[in-house]
């Protein structure tokens, strides 16, 4: 039977279950990534189950979000970090090697593996023809150990390409499509492929880009056929071995299919606050800016910055527009120094930021207050770029360069003709700011540094049969885990302290909320696609520690309802959505028999105890799930307290 890449890559990984839509399955998992602001936990919490070495082909542990140390958290954690990969077996890439997705493209994907990383844009390794999914970090630890990943099997959507990319046109502009016809939650449940005619005229970088934002359409993740481009990538890395054809049989069905024509296709711009609200970049031309941001793991290859270089040269940004440039890696960066790519750009007047995340996680360069910021970033959310009422625009490298030379948007067609650039067939390696796994008789010998900030890990009990506590929340739909557990500098410093940063829980929404968690425990309520955006466990884990017992939604982005589940939150879904503008912040809601209850069913009955009504629930849990929850969350699961 024909079948396509996805199953090909899958069912070479299964060791539990079939791959069925919906079913649950376990897969094997050949490499791991974790990067600083989820890494700590993941470290803690492979310890906690027990873990000596890690299982994997390759894992690796990348330092790329909290870079400006600022004070000696920070530099306490990498510390962490570091010995913790050299005692448990994995690679280490160091502060200013680069942001993980990009350098795990460059220097460690291989097509047809699997790769699970503490990280939602995960799913950037398919532009190799590879399996990324992103997860909690107990998830990924569990897999360092040697345990499946588990999720249910989602709907193959092939996205078929057919035609060309025309001037000015870019793969940031093919997701934003996507995005514009499916929205934030269209992907949830669904696996994309990319097929047809197009999909050879896509180098990796423009493939890169568009898995990367499949996260942003709620997808378990998205795949490439491995073919000509990407022997061309893997070759100029100079990692042929790690290349092999690999495509979808003649005939390969899927449940769903849509069209793309990449010709027809313009420049298009995601308007505030959402990445799907998007719309062609000739609609709002006109719009003053005031600051500019090009990187991020979506447009931070040496493609977009040879590209970005090349229209700056010999310009100057306008004088009302800040431009900062954060290069993807430090191969990047070390190859535009080398081309006269960067002396172009500094020349033009462009801040030069460190190989990293930065202003994508709001780790500095905030706007200024209601001021404009376009950005070659992923997200846009309200307040996510450290500015509560700052409009953040996302658009292609192309775009941005255009809005930093003229203080405006506009369309790049203005620029005249699109400058050609040329990449090196081999590139310069490197690997100097990778430190190698540690031999075993070493690592035996290896203690881990922790700083005072870096705290045990907070557990719960088992699930209680009774739940009861008032509605201390609610909320509407598309709530992030940026609302649940902001970023920025006041916040990512406090990743291995959870006491501590559960004091931030809703803060931007709520700022008394963690108090009155603290006091009451009590339940959230939530709209549609719940905990969408980053996969930080931290959304699950200190709400947890506060004392939240159970957040009935609508529906649940996939990685936070995971995280929920592995930390003894019950997930539940309104049977009937129009029980949701029933229920009123104060009211108190009790579960009781809720053992038996998930155990003999689907369905759940819920109290309203304030106002004298049951409506019913459903947990959507698989049955492996319902003993994680009884369990009081998977590392009670794995390894129970004595």
């Amino acid at each position: 039977m024909p079948i396509t890449v996805a199953q090909k890559i899958i069912e070479e990984h299964v060791v539990e279950g079939r791959f069925q839509p919906g079913q649950e399955i376990g897969l094997r998992i050949d490499q791991t990534l974790t990067q600083d602001i989820t890494g700590t936990m993941a470290w803690l919490e492979f310890e906690a189950i027990g873990g000596d070495r890690v299982r994997t082909e390759i894992s690796v542990s990348y330092v790329d979000h909290n870079l400006f140390q600022g004070g000696y958290e920070a530099s306490d954690d990498h510390r962490f970090l570091q010995s913790a990969a050299a005692k448990f077996g994995a690679y280490f890439s160091r502060p200013g090697n680069g942001i993980c997705h990009q350098v795990h493209l460059e220097r460690f994907g291989a097509v047809g593996k699997t790769l699970l990383g503490s990280d939602s844009h995960t799913c950037t390794a398919g532009a190799l023809a590879m399996i990324g999914i992103g997860a909690g970090g107990l998830d990924v630890a569990a897999a360092m150990a040697g345990a499946p990943f588990f999720f249910n099997v989602p709907r193959l959507v092939e996205v078929r390409l057919t035609g060309a990319l025309g001037p000015w046109v870019s793969g940031k502009d093919v997701i934003f499509e996507l995005l514009r016809r499916l929205t934030v939650s269209g992907g949830v449940g669904k696996l994309f492929e990319y097929t047809g005619p197009g999909v050879a005229s896509l180098d990796i970088y423009e493939r890169a880009a568009i898995a990367n934002m499949g996260a942003e359409l709620g997808a378990t993740t998205s795949v490439f056929p491995s073919d000509e481009q990407t022997q061309a990538f893997l070759t100029a890395q100079q990692r042929e071995d790690a290349w092999r054809a690999l495509r979808a049989d003649d005939g390969a069905a899927y449940d769903e299919t849509i069209e793309v024509d990449l010709a027809a296709l313009q420049p298009l711009i995601a308007c505030p606050h959402s990445p799907d609200n998007v719309r062609p970049v000739s609609e709002v031309a006109g719009t003053k800016v005031q600051q500019v941001a090009i990187g991020s793991c979506t447009n931070s290859s040496l493609a977009d910055m040879m590209t970005v270089a090349a229209i700056l040269r010999g310009k100057r940004v306008h004088p009302d527009v800040s431009l900062v440039i954060a290069p993807g890696s430090r191969q990047v960066l070390e190859e535009m120094a080398r081309s006269g790519a960067l002396a172009d750009l500094i020349a033009a007047g462009a801040r030069i930021l460190e190989a990293g995340c930065g202003p994508c996680i709001g780790m500095g360069q905030a706007p200024p207050s209601g001021g404009v910021s376009v950005r070659s970033f992923n997200r846009n959310f309200a307040g996510r770029a450290g500015t509560p009422d700052a409009q953040v625009y996302l658009a292609s490298p192309a775009v941005c360069a255009a809005a930093a030379l003229s203080g405006e948007i506009r369309h790049p067609a203005a620029l005249g003709d699109p400058p050609r650039i040329t990449l090196p067939e081999r590139m310069h390696i490197d690997d100097s700011m990778v430190v190698p796994p540690l031999p075993p008789e070493r690592a035996k010998v290896t203690h881990i540094v922790r700083g005072p900030n870096i705290k045990p890990l907070p557990r719960r009990g088992s699930l209680p049969d009774s739940i009861s506590g008032p509605i201390v929340l609610t909320v509407g739909d598309n709530i992030t885990t940026d609302d649940i557990m902001p970023a920025g500098p006041h916040t990512l410093l406090l990743r291995s302290n959870i006491p501590a940063i559960a004091e931030h829980v809703f803060e931007r929404l709520d700022p008394s909320l963690a108090g009155r968690l603290k006091e009451q425990g009590g339940l959230i309520i939530g709209g549609d696609n719940y905990g969408q955006g980053s996969s930080r466990e931290h959304a699950a884990l200190a709400p947890m520690h506060l004392g939240l017992k159970a957040v009935i939604a609508k529906s649940f982005a996939r990685i936070h309802m995971s995280n929920l589940v592995n930390f003894g939150i019950l997930p539940l879904t309104f049977a009937n959505a129009q029980d949701y503008g029933r229920l009123s912040m104060g009211d108190d809601i009790e579960i009781n028999n809720l053992r038996r209850q998930l155990e003999s069913g689907s369905e759940i009955t819920v109290k309203n105890a304030t106002r004298g009504f049951e409506f019913r629930a459903r947990h959507n849990l698989t049955p492996r799930q319902v003993k994680v929850l009884l369990s009081g969350g998977l590392l009670n699961f794995l390894r129970p307290q004595s």
